[in-house]
């Protein structure tokens, strides 16, 4: 009997209970917020907001954007570095 597995385990203590977004609350990314289509390689102040102290990319869930806008700011930024704007290592 060493191996059975009762049905009923009692509750950890302390053990908090997970909270789901329900379905349409997501947040928008910064850039649907502001209505922008796409961003601008002459805009470094906002891409250097997006680009850690190594000169790497921040991902989509540590930024917030969406898959369109961080798209576009990975296009925006490589262009960027090509023109000498922003640097390629911190």
């Amino acid at each position: 009997m060493a191996f059975f597995k009762s049905k009923f385990r009692p509750r950890r203590r302390g053990a908090a209970r997970r909270t789901f977004k329900r379905f349409g609350e997501q947040t928008k990314c910064r850039f649907c917020r502001m209505k922008i289509k796409s961003l601008d390689y002459k805009d470094v102040a906002t891409l250097m907001k997006l680009v850690t102290a190594q000169g790497k990319l921040f991902s989509r869930k540590r930024s917030g954007n969406c898959t369109k806008h961080q798209k576009s700011a990975k296009r925006a930024i490589k262009y960027a570095r090509y023109l000498s704007l922003i640097p390629y290592v911190g």
